[in-house]
């Protein structure tokens, strides 16, 4: 069900904004009369930049903007530890948020690779846990407590694939995927399914790995097969390298690369060699979602920058955990774990929100093209160029 709420503080006026959940959040807060909930995301390490630093913005405006509007409620606190971008730092800040602080929920961490370890744990102590950001297959079916914002691979990629497949007519591409990184194999399977499906021949599957800087031997070999596209399922700080050293070899415009969740950061970095690129995502700025909008202004407003799409991914996440702890007028962890499981059709910025039976996102995913350096709606933008179309 739609909701509304009168923000205050970080709204720039008492108009309503939809999005967030109307009514009180459940009175059994803790001693110092909060509601404590565990973050997990990396602060330094090679992964902060690119995701752990958008997850923060996004959860404390959510926050600020939540205890804002719920006057005379209890608000919320957030406890969060850096995971230093490892597997190890983010199961040790699980214990320490369960064993420590014994909070009820536990938000993160971000990379799949890890919410593989630190699921198992939140599922074994009976504590919520919610990724905003993990889109790896399968890791919502390891447990009922166990839920991800983030469309998954299974969801965002085959449709996706069908979409831009019918439209741009590629009949033989290759692809390109980190093979030691969790996320990007599942990726990289995925989309190689979804071609199988489609009647697309594939070429050439091309790999590197995690710290790895030089794929120009790959995709000097790509490059040779003459594809009609080139997908890559990369983590951020490899995806616009590959398609600078792409476009620095020789491949043409008219061979777009095709890359799952690359955000408008990776677009910028890449500049030129972005043009024409198409990404399969979550969350675009200029979406008239409720809210969306609202969300825009005040992000800038407060970080003066544009919000990310990590960024906005944890703004719904906290959202959705408030609604169900409303729903539920409980901060049991059992009593969440069953309105979560409840959530339906719930308005946010990323569209109308649910969660399946594995506890993964349901919403319309978003397929978006690079165009004069903006990512912007696949069905919008001018495709004539692309594919040789």
């Amino acid at each position: 069900m739609a909701c509304a709420v009168l923000i205050g503080g970080a709204s720039s006026s008492d108009e309503l904004v939809t999005g967030l959940p109307k009514g009180a959040l459940p009175d059994d807060a803790n001693t110092t009369g909060e509601i404590t909930i565990g973050v997990v995301l990396s602060l330094t390490g090679p992964p902060a930049a690119a995701y752990g630093l958008p997850m923060q913005r996004g959860f404390e405006l959510a926050r600020d903007e939540i205890n804002a509007s719920q006057l005379g409620a209890p608000g919320i606190r957030l406890i969060t530890i850096d995971d230093k971008g490892s597997v190890d730092g983010a199961v040790d800040a699980y214990r320490k948020l369960i064993g420590r602080h014994g909070v009820s929920v536990i938000l993160g961490p971000g990379y799949s690779n890890q919410v593989r370890e630190t699921f198992p744990i939140a599922q074994q102590n009976r504590i919520v846990a919610i990724s905003s950001l993990s889109s790896a297959t399968g890791l919502g079916a390891i447990g009922d407590f166990c839920f991800r914002v983030g469309l998954t691979n299974d969801v965002l990629i085959p449709s996706s694939v069908e979409t831009t497949q019918a439209i741009l007519g590629y009949q033989q591409v290759a692809t390109l995927h980190d093979e030691t990184d969790f996320y990007s194999t599942n990726s990289n399977q995925l989309v190689r399914e979804a071609l199988a499906a489609n009647g697309v021949t594939l070429l050439a599957g091309e790999t590197f790995q995690t710290g790895d800087s030089d794929y120009s031997v790959q995709l000097e070999r790509i490059m040779a097969l003459n594809p009609d596209a080139i997908f890559v399922s990369a983590l951020a700080p490899d995806i616009p390298e590959i398609m600078i050293q792409g476009r620095g070899i020789g491949i043409p415009y008219s061979v777009p690369f095709i890359v799952p969740y690359m955000t408008k950061e990776e677009a910028e970095a890449a500049g030129a060699a972005a043009e024409d690129s198409i990404s399969f995502t979550s969350w675009i700025s200029a979406a008239q979602t409720p809210g969306n909008q609202e969300f825009v202004r005040n992000y800038r407003s407060k970080y003066g920058i544009e919000p990310e799409t990590w960024a906005a991914q944890t703004y719904a996440t906290l959202n959705i955990l408030v609604e169900a702890m409303i729903n539920a007028q409980s901060t049991n962890p059992t009593a969440i774990r069953n309105a979560l499981a409840n959530i339906d059709d719930f308005d946010t910025i990323l569209g109308k929100f649910s969660f399946n039976e594995s506890g993964d996102a349901d919403y319309a995913a978003k397929i978006l093209v690079v165009k004069e350096g903006e990512l912007v709606d696949f069905d919008v933008g001018a495709i004539d160029s692309i594919g040789g179309k």
